[in-house]
């Protein structure tokens, strides 16, 4: 079995959304180990003295946390999305087997980023959760690949709304957000027409 993993966002030393990390990372120990003991993340984590955004990489398994790295965040710039279809894609569980994502997204030609859709619905790019606008209300995929941590608190805070979206409901948004857990709601946005269908 692959190990698993959480990126954290440290804002200045800050850490951001822990408990939805925390959640998270109980929740995933549970469905594979059940008699796993949950884990307070803070324990592990060190606050960095440098500023800007640092991005905590925790790696974790059966044994518990088994590496903590930490780097400068430096975000991509997304401004054109192939959407890629892939039905057999799995990444319900955050993990470090990214190899068929990889694959997906070699296929983006000369667009930034992918966009995957699975079984017909909208789901995430190869890094992000996404929302769509429709002019008075944020939509976000019911069925994403990893039900993420900020996806988690927006959805909690009522910014956005889950529903079932395919492709062809499209043409009914005029805005696409890209966001994660070290990529702020608003951070990163391109116009829907900026979408390219490869099938």
């Amino acid at each position: 079995m692959c190990r698993f993993i959480e990126t954290i966002r440290l804002d200045n030393g800050e850490i951001r959304n822990l408990s939805y990390h925390e959640r998270r990372l109980n929740n995933t120990r549970m469905h594979f180990w059940h008699q796993s003991t949950p884990l307070q993340l803070s324990g592990y984590i060190t606050p960095s003295r440098e500023t800007g955004r640092i991005k905590a990489r925790i790696v974790y398994g059966k044994t518990g946390i088994e590496e903590v790295s930490y780097s400068l965040y430096h975000m991509r710039e997304v401004q054109s999305l192939a959407i890629i279809r892939s039905d057999e894609i799995d990444y319900t569980y955050k993990n470090t087997n990214r190899e068929l994502l990889n694959r997906l997204f070699a296929q983006r030609g000369k667009c930034d980023d992918i966009l995957i859709v699975k079984q017909g619905l909208l789901t995430d790019t190869s890094i992000a959760n996404i929302a769509l606008y429709d002019g008075s209300n944020w939509y976000t995929p019911k069925h994403p690949l990893l039900k993420g941590t900020k996806r988690a608190q927006l959805l909690a805070q009522g910014i956005v709304q889950e529903k079932e979206l395919g492709p062809e409901d499209l043409s009914s948004f005029s805005i696409i957000r890209l966001f994660n857990a070290m990529i702020d709601w608003g951070e990163q946005e391109l116009p829907v027409k900026a979408l390219h269908i490869t099938f």
